[in-house]
């Protein structure tokens, strides 16, 4: 742990991917405050000692407070499912994530760390992707120190959406099943969000994370067939019925068409990672067959 940043801010502490990373930075040493909303449940965050900082994106005064004496901030925010009061991923992942910048050059932070997305700089249609990268130019802007890790598709996530198909030999899949991404555990971007924090050599990187190598969804099935001793077939959705379906449904909901401009990207979008500066930063990326194998086991399939 760096002498100069002992007290580290997280915000999104209340998320999946957030609680991992409160945990791996109380394991290393650091003292951990959470930004939470007043309705958020903060049982756990309080039975592991977190000091709680209540407030919100969206409020610019709450996040002067949140920062005072703090060293570092990691933030895993996002806004996709934020739909109360008008929220939308251009208020919570934009503008909220921009208060954040703004608020932490005035508290003269020492290193900002955010969650990305994989080329998020190309997704111009899909706004809480293309929003990571109007906040990195804009840290840049401000001259805050910052680290950006840029994940690929997260393998688990609090909703699940392989377990259950996977359980009866299916791996649902849209579009060209042979068409190969980046994947990556929620685990692993947590811990380099955690040696983000203090690394010497990180700041001002913006730095892909992925596992050893792309996957298509036949290679998906193919790993998880072997790791779970029984054949496992790939259930693909062409995209042109999904797309068309999504898209009717979308006039009237704009989550639904926002999920589809995601869906869209990461089925033609440029989404592979470059891991060699993750591996020289943070070690080698996990091999997608023990990551596959750690989820098969997590949610027992095995």
């Amino acid at each position: 742990m760096s002498p100069d940043i002992r007290r580290v801010l997280v915000v999104g502490a209340t998320g999946h991917l957030g609680g991992k990373v409160v945990d791996g930075l109380l394991q290393r040493g650091f003292q951990v405050r959470a930004l939470v909303r007043p309705t958020s449940d903060t049982g756990i965050l309080k039975s592991k000692g977190v000091e709680l900082a209540v407030g919100d994106l969206l409020d610019a005064g709450s996040l002067d407070k949140a920062l005072k004496d703090v060293d570092a901030l990691v933030t895993t925010a996002n806004g996709f499912f934020r739909r109360q009061k008008g929220e939308s991923p251009a208020t919570v992942d934009l503008q909220g994530h921009l208060a954040l910048a703004e608020a932490a050059k005035r508290a003269g932070i020492k290193r900002f760390v955010l969650t990305s997305v994989l080329n998020c700089d190309k997704a111009v249609e899909v706004p809480h992707f293309h929003a990571k990268s109007v906040v990195e130019d804009r840290l840049r802007a401000l001259g805050v120190p910052f680290v950006s890790l840029r994940p690929g598709s997260f393998m688990d996530q609090r909703e699940d959406r392989w377990a259950g198909p996977l359980a009866k030999g299916k791996f649902q899949h849209i579009g060209d099943p042979a068409r190969a991404i980046t994947h990556v555990p929620t685990d692993e971007v947590a811990r380099c969000l955690v040696l983000a924090v203090d690394h010497p050599d990180a700041e001002g990187k913006v730095i892909d994370i992925g596992c050893d190598r792309p996957l298509s969804a036949n290679d998906i099935a193919d790993i998880f067939g072997k790791v779970m001793g029984k054949p496992v077939k790939v259930s693909a959705a062409p995209w042109p019925v999904v797309g068309t379906v999504m898209s009717v449904i979308g006039t009237f909901n704009p989550m639904v068409k926002d999920l589809r401009a995601m869906l869209k990207f990461l089925t033609f979008g440029p989404y592979v990672a470059d891991t060699s500066r993750q591996a020289a930063l943070f070690g080698p990326p996990p091999k997608a067959e023990d990551a596959l194998r750690a989820y098969a086991q997590s949610k027992r399939l095995v």
